[in-house]
């Protein structure tokens, strides 16, 4: 029985970071290196506030991109958010640039 309650408290600690919440944000949209220089490399991001929401890779995260490099927009993201290595991260699932 012990060997069970064990397993079974393991298993819920592993399990949940791995759970994401689905969320709307809206805020501006930009590139993490061009804009911010936070990053190595061009990724799109969704400046809240001040909370700051990386895109996860995908094709909605690529063509927000395309849509906000070198000049961020005003925009609204809707996607799976958690948390990676201290940053929020966002796992775009559609976008809306607001005009």
């Amino acid at each position: 029985m012990k060997k069970l309650i064990l397993l079974s408290t393991l298993l819920t600690a592993l399990a949940l970071p791995v759970f994401a919440e689905s969320k709307k944000v809206e805020g501006e949209a930009t590139c993490a290196k061009c804009d911010l220089k936070t990053a190595d490399k061009c990724q799109a991001v969704i400046k809240v506030g001040n909370d700051v929401y990386y895109s996860e890779a995908g094709p909605e995260a690529k063509a927000l991109h395309s849509e906000v490099c070198k000049g961020g927009k005003p925009a609204t993201v809707e996607g799976e958010v958690s948390e990676k290595d201290g940053k929020k991260m966002i796992k775009i699932t559609k976008f809306e640039i607001k005009k």
